[in-house]
């Protein structure tokens, strides 16, 4: 089984990688990145990406919706230190079949990425009953704009990155605002990043 895995932080992503290889047919391809795990899966097929939630460039959400988009015949295992309720719905929407703790068991892992594969979803139990907290209420251009704003990009930036008018940019800032009950921007981002909406 060829598997990209995606994970920013080296040392969680070599010990995961070394204990993946152990299983027998196992192949792993590391992605220190979203961005860099995006350009394997443009380069060549894989079976499975398994990755973390937060990291620059793309998250792993993200990877996944560009499979889905791509309908790339990838399966997709999310792992991540954060049980947001947010997270779960999104990863299920962007078709994500596995979403586990990091903090779980390699044989829980190894046998979720087994029942992805059979076309089971699999999704941790702490993070299902986190699940069916709030829904999330931001629309994915006002997600894409929070985080740019999260990241300390002015409006003008923000517009430039997302190939949209200033205005329409300042527009989704505002009603991500509104929806959040912030008092600003950085407080929207703060609020939709602690939920697992951004």
């Amino acid at each position: 089984m060829n598997i990209l895995l995606a994970e920013d932080q080296a040392m969680i992503r070599t010990a995961l990688a070394s204990l993946l290889q152990l299983e027998a047919d196992f192949q792993v391809t590391e992605a220190a990145d979203g961005s860099a795990a995006l350009k394997l899966l443009k380069q060549q097929p894989f079976d499975l990406l398994l990755s973390d939630i937060e990291m620059p460039g793309l998250s792993g959400i993200e990877l996944a919706q560009y499979i889905q988009q791509q309908q790339l015949d990838t399966k997709v295992v999310i792992i991540t230190t954060f049980g947001r309720a947010g997270y779960v719905k999104r990863a299920m929407d962007a078709g994500v079949g596995g979403f586990l703790l990091k903090d779980a068991p390699v044989e829980q892992l190894v046998q979720a990425i087994q029942q992805v594969m059979a076309g089971k979803k699999v999704v941790g139990s702490e993070l299902l009953l986190n699940s069916l907290g709030e829904q999330d209420p931001l629309s994915d251009k006002e997600r894409q704009a929070l985080r740019l704003a999260a990241d300390g990009k002015s409006t003008s930036e923000i517009a430039a990155a997302l190939y949209i008018a200033e205005g329409t940019a300042r527009n989704y800032l505002s009603e991500a605002i509104s929806k959040l009950h912030a008092a600003n921007r950085i407080d929207a981002a703060r609020i939709a990043r602690q939920k697992g909406w951004l």
